[in-house]
């Protein structure tokens, strides 16, 4: 049965020693009240401590938001991800400093991996990061030295060669909605972007686990739209109603019609870049662009490229 609770009951759900996958590109999908929730809990009693976190994209806003959280000695014994930057300096300053085991693997094998661990496979085979930092027969993905496990193989099929990245158990899976209603069905309508929400939570239910997902609000059950849902309740356990402040659609905006796709804004509304060396990039890149082209565009300087 899904259950509404306060965020300051979330750290009592949450084992010591637990693994932890949550979602999240820079604060966009992040479930930020849940995060802060499990290091007050932390730092009042003490528990949940020695914790697993996955996650696949850079979460937080580099300094004191997103996976900032769990950088605190003794909460995190673990983490492996995509990108650690956006998570701030606390938390590569406990990488760095060796206080926590720490795997930096491919973002897309985190992304894609939960699927893996819902359909009961070992892992994922893949060639993303042959001969990179993280084939074993360089590093594994180990980024300090007390980070033993080895995560990564190296596997042959038919003479080729192949990395085969470990499936993890996960226990906790903590992940974002817009709305929900009372059977826990789960809209994204107001996000500003989709990510590996519901893999992440099926990964959890896979592996007897539990999933606590935060929402801005709770609705009459049969209101929702059907379209709209995009994670059943039947994988939810728990529901969290967040603070405003403790959602924000992207870094920088609480919410914008236009980035959740329903509006389109005029180009002259769009303040011009100023002419600097990151525009001159930019715009170098932009007269490769051909009409009906499909883009894919990272962050940094390649945001650029569109205006």
């Amino acid at each position: 049965m899904i259950r509404e609770i306060k965020s300051h009951e979330v750290g009592n759900l949450i084992q010591d020693g637990a693994t932890i996958y949550t979602v999240g590109f820079g604060l966009a999908g992040y479930p930020e009240e849940i995060a802060m929730a499990i290091k007050e809990s932390f730092l009042t009693t003490g528990h949940p401590c020695n914790l697993s976190l996955y996650h696949a994209a850079g979460i937080g806003n580099g300094k004191d938001r997103g996976i900032h959280h769990f950088a605190q000695e003794g909460l995190l014994k673990r983490i492996v991800a995509g990108h650690f930057g956006l998570g701030g300096p606390d938390i590569n300053r406990l990488i760095m400093e060796n206080k926590i085991e720490a795997y930096n693997l491919p973002q897309g094998v985190l992304a894609t991996m939960t699927r893996n661990i819902a359909g009961h496979r070992p892992g994922l085979i893949s060639k993303v990061g042959l001969g990179t930092f993280v084939d074993p027969r360089v590093e594994g993905g180990k980024i300090t030295s007390k980070t033993t496990e080895e995560l990564v193989k190296v596997v042959e099929f038919d003479g080729e060669e192949w990395l085969y990245y470990k499936a993890t158990k996960v226990d906790v899976a903590i992940i974002r909605g817009s709305v929900a209603d009372e059977n826990g069905n789960l809209t994204l309508h107001r996000e500003g972007v989709l990510l590996e929400t519901i893999s992440v939570a099926q990964a959890a239910k896979s592996c007897g686990g539990i999933v606590i997902a935060q929402v801005e609000q709770i609705v009459k059950a049969g209101t929702l739209h059907p379209k709209e849902v995009k994670v059943p309740g039947l994988v939810i356990d728990y529901l969290v109603v967040a603070k405003p402040e403790n959602h924000y659609q992207t870094m920088g905006t609480y919410f914008s019609p236009a980035l959740a796709g329903d509006i389109k804004i005029p180009m002259a509304s769009i303040e011009p870049l100023k002419l600097d060396e990151r525009k001159i990039i930019a715009r170098r890149a932009a007269m490769e662009l051909v009409p009906n082209a499909a883009v894919n565009l990272g962050i940094g300087m390649p945001e650029g490229v569109p205006i």
